[in-house]
């Protein structure tokens, strides 16, 4: 009897060696942020729930260099991840019939993305406005 090794394909970066696939888990990564950022949230409500010691010192470690540093990735890694959110949007969804005619992915993620850049700029006045 013949006893031969099955063949085991090697896995070592599969991805890398396809641009689509390395433009999906760069966008896969900066989940990581959002849900980094969620969680810095989340220990702001539990803070404000511990009183106001707890949420001074909890603002006070947010005005740190390495605080703003992280925001900053954060916003970026953001950024990207609602583009590509919405650039796959057109792919993933049923045909948009509109007048008849099938609706363009360019018009879709252009949608979205206005639609988000809306969303922002109304929560920036809602919280720039509460602060004055």
């Amino acid at each position: 009897m013949n006893k031969r090794r099955p063949y085991v394909r090697p896995m070592d970066g599969w991805w890398r060696k396809n641009p689509y696939f390395v433009e999906y888990m760069i966008h896969e990564a900066t989940a990581l942020f959002v849900a980094a950022y969620a969680a810095v949230l989340l220990i702001g409500l539990l803070r404000l729930a511990q009183g106001e010691a707890a949420w001074t010192a909890w603002l006070a470690t947010l005005q740190g260099g390495w605080a703003i540093l992280f925001h900053l990735l954060a916003l970026v890694a953001i950024s990207y991840h609602t583009y590509t959110w919405f650039k796959i949007m057109p792919r993933t969804m049923p045909p948009v019939i509109v007048g008849g005619k099938k609706l363009a992915g360019w018009v879709i993620t252009a949608g979205g993305l206005a639609a988000a850049a809306a969303a922002s700029l109304a929560l920036l006045a809602l919280v720039w406005g509460m602060a004055r």
